[in-house]
């Protein structure tokens, strides 16, 4: 993985894991234990799948980019759906709180959009590629064929 996707990752993912570890103090203080369980398995989930996401959406960018745009749609559609189906399945559990887990998926979804939309307009991609052409080199001289 180059070097720009792992920073682009990294400023997606250190700040919803920030947010996760605060929501779970907060469900820990107000909903217990199980509250900081549900918390941490919901910032779990999130980081991991939204990693996966970017990462699959960044190499998909460099060996089809003609699919990026249909790519990013279905692989956020799948997202989503694995999400929900997620939470279907523990809705009724006691393991931890599913409120404070629910809570947490959803504000830490958010961070993560914000951050990633903030790295990206932080970062300084070349939209044309700067390798000059051997027309040009000619010009540049001042050489004539």
């Amino acid at each position: 993985m180059p070097s720009n996707d792992v920073r682009n990752l990294l400023h997606a993912a250190v700040p919803t894991a920030a947010a996760g570890v605060v929501a779970a103090v907060v469900s820990g203080v107000v909903a217990g234990g199980k509250g900081a369980l549900g918390a941490a398995v919901g910032a779990l989930l999130v980081i991991f799948f939204m990693g996966m996401g970017l990462t699959v959406l960044q190499r998909t960018a460099k060996s089809l980019p003609q699919l990026f745009q249909a790519m990013g749609l279905m692989l956020y559609t799948a997202q989503l759906l694995l999400v929900l189906i997620f939470v279907a399945a523990f809705k009724d559990t006691t393991l931890f709180h599913p409120k404070a887990f629910a809570l947490t998926l959803v504000v830490t979804t958010l961070v993560w959009v914000a951050a990633q939309a903030r790295a990206h307009m932080k970062a300084k991609i070349l939209y044309v590629d700067p390798e000059p052409s051997s027309a040009g080199k000619a010009e540049k001289t001042g050489s004539s064929a």
